[in-house]
């Protein structure tokens, strides 16, 4: 089948190639994880790559901070949005959600003009302050996804969790309306913080079920191997497996 790949080094792979095509696509974690990263990545790759154009919608910085922060990986934003390829755009939930879903929004003008096939928004955790109910809440975040698919678009959504580290909090609903969802964690293993990435589904589609360590490089993300020997990964209390072979069999 067909794939959206992101060009990002062991992504791909986990993804059994890439995103499908037309999907919204979940990207989770703490502060400082790589989701923006992440998203940038794949916005960059998507045009230079495949030449696909693409937006990026952000809740939280201003559109000269994302030029900023990608240059330090060598990618040149500005130049991009300069021959129509790319289009940052700083708004709110609100007035982003209407722009989609009206005839002839401000979001769906720039779609249709730069002929856009992948979109970033950074971060979908803002559509909380919309409401406080959290049926209502589902409600808009399902019927914003499905406006930017209607729009033939592959959308990546990032999303704040408020774990550091150990067992994941519930998910609010979105997880169940995306047609992938991918953590990006921090774990402890031998007083070291490293980064933790999985996958934890993928709708239609096979796809890697270990958990892989990355880093955040000079030239952006890089998927590694996966973390070998360990278990307990994600509760937060990461142990050998040798470990509790002995615990579980020789101590008794």
């Amino acid at each position: 089948m067909e794939r959206v790949k992101t060009g990002i080094s062991g992504l791909d792979e986990m993804l059994g190639g890439g995103f499908l095509p037309e999907t919204a696509n979940l990207v989770e974690g703490a502060p400082g994880t790589g989701k923006t990263t992440l998203g940038m990545q794949f916005i960059y790759n998507g045009i230079v790559q495949h030449n696909e154009p693409g937006l990026i919608i952000t809740f939280e910085e201003f559109p000269k901070q994302y030029y900023h922060d990608a240059a330090n990986f060598g990618w040149d934003l500005v130049d991009l949005e300069k021959k129509g390829l790319l289009k940052v755009i700083m708004t709110s939930p609100e007035v982003s959600r209407q722009g989609v879903q009206s005839v002839g929004g401000l979001i769906s003008e720039y779609i249709h003009s730069m002929g856009a096939r992948r979109i970033v928004v950074d971060s979908i955790t803002h559509f909380a302050r919309l409401t406080q109910d959290p049926i209502q809440l589902r409600s808009l975040e399902f019927d914003f996804i499905n406006a930017l698919k209607r729009e033939q678009l592959t959308c990546l959504f990032t999303r704040e969790s408020p774990v550091l580290m150990g067992e994941a909090t519930e998910d609010s609903g979105i997880g169940f309306i995306v047609d992938s969802y991918l953590v990006m964690r921090y774990v402890e293993i031998e007083s070291a913080i490293k980064k933790a990435l999985f996958v934890l589904k993928m709708r239609g589609s096979n796809h890697a079920k270990d958990i892989r360590q990355y880093n955040i490089t000079a030239t952006g993300i890089e998927v590694q191997s996966r973390f070998e020997g360990q278990e307990g990964i994600l509760s937060g209390n990461p142990r050998r497996m040798a470990d509790s072979f002995v615990e579980a069999f020789v101590k008794r």
